[in-house]
């Protein structure tokens, strides 16, 4: 409670996702405040909490003790404690077990007090370029390429910005079935959000997938911010050649680049796949 003494509940910190630094004044008063803090790994709150000297208890809370540890939380707020939940980094519950103890928290009648703060979805898509103002946060799609696709056939026509999180050796497949199944649309790859070596990749879908098929696979934490669906236009011949052309020298195959091509325009897939051919024979001939 603003301006007095904070009340028994449980509280949703959310924590810096690189940059320590990256912490609000209230975060730290809770934190400081809690009877224990309910983390991932404790071993990385350790470091937060260090950093800015706060000593306090801390108890593991992940998907495979969760069962275990919610009844002993439970107990710790019915008697009257301040219990702080926190992820590895950024705002808990997202894309981390933190829901279940919210909901039986809830259910059983305890106070839950949000603490916003850091967020790698929401920092890579203020700094993507891409539109803000409607979005959907998907989290992590399926590693294996046709259980992927089809996931990503759902959200094909939804119309908003679309915003994935993914590891880096899964990154390369991922943009390519991302391009084959939303079509070219406008994308943004964000790796090491706040930390050292920070950086975004901005362009087209087809030209990323393209490029991180050529180089090593990147290290770090990936975020992947993708445009909302353009409404499809009939493209002329010329402006499919275009687009089969710049594809086609980015390395994409005949079969991928007229997949892209397909889906981002009104044009059949069969008459893409004959402009196709008819460039590659083009090219064979200089």
């Amino acid at each position: 409670m603003e301006g007095g003494t904070l009340s028994p509940g449980l509280y949703v910190v959310a924590t810096p996702i690189g940059n320590l630094q990256d912490v609000t004044l209230r975060a730290l008063e809770i934190l400081r405040a809690a009877t224990v803090v309910a983390c991932e790994d404790t071993r990385i709150t350790a470091k937060l909490l260090s950093r800015h000297d706060i000593r306090v208890a801390t108890t593991p809370y992940h998907e495979h003790n969760a069962a275990r540890a919610t009844p002993k939380l439970l107990k710790l707020l019915s008697d009257g404690n301040l219990v702080a939940l926190v992820s590895d980094a950024g705002t808990p519950l997202v894309s981390d077990p933190g829901y279940r103890l919210v909901r039986a928290s809830l259910d059983a009648g305890h106070p839950v007090i949000p603490v916003p703060g850091p967020s790698a979805p929401l920092a890579a898509m203020v700094a993507s370029g891409i539109s803000t103002s409607r979005f959907l946060f998907a989290g992590f799609l399926p590693p294996r390429s046709a259980a992927r696709r089809k996931a990503l056939g759902e959200l094909r026509s939804v119309p908003a910005t679309l915003v994935f999180l993914e590891s880096p050796r899964r990154l390369s497949g991922c943009l390519a079935d991302l391009a084959m199944v939303l079509g070219d649309r406008e994308a943004a790859v964000a790796r090491e959000l706040t930390k050292r070596f920070e950086e975004f990749h901005r362009g087209r879908l087809g030209t990323l997938a393209a490029e991180f098929a050529r180089v090593a696979v990147p290290k770090g934490e990936i975020t992947v911010v993708v445009g909302p669906p353009a409404a499809k236009t009939s493209a002329n011949g010329d402006a499919i050649d275009s687009m089969l052309g710049g594809l086609l020298l980015e390395g994409v195959s005949i079969r991928t680049a007229v997949d892209w091509v397909a889906a981002a325009t009104a044009a059949p897939r069969r008459e893409v796949y004959a402009r196709a051919n008819k460039l590659k024979l083009k090219v064979k001939s200089k």
